[in-house]
């Protein structure tokens, strides 16, 4: 195993204010999930990732809501971490983000204070 991890955030404002149903946050992480993989095919280390099928780790994330996912989206991009906000369209909400893969200490800086989505 590569040791690389892809770590996508959520809105949970989504789901518990909005109403969002689970089906519908799934696919914002997958969208998004699939755009940073898209995005940074190139890169070596997602190469790395995706040459273990079988292995390959995710860990998804929660913020609490649109201020503060705008927020990390903000520190990342300032701090050249690369990743992908999704915006959901028509409506043009801002759902999660999706980092490359990394190796976890190198954005886990960024991460720490951020829960496990329930």
């Amino acid at each position: 195993m590569s040791g690389l991890v892809q770590y996508i955030v959520l809105r949970r404002d989504l789901q518990a204010a909005l109403g969002w149903p689970l089906g519908a946050l799934v696919a914002q992480a997958s969208h998004a999930a699939t755009a940073a993989i898209h995005l940074y095919y190139e890169h070596p280390q997602t190469q790395a990732y995706l040459q273990d099928l079988e292995h390959m780790h995710k860990v998804v994330l929660e913020v609490p809501d649109e201020v503060t996912l705008t927020s990390l989206a903000e520190t990342l991009k300032k701090e050249n971490i690369d990743h992908k906000a999704w915006v959901e369209q028509p409506e043009n909400i801002p759902t999660c983000i999706a980092l490359r893969p990394y190796p976890k200490e190198q954005v886990q800086p960024y991460l720490r204070r951020l829960k496990l989505l329930k």
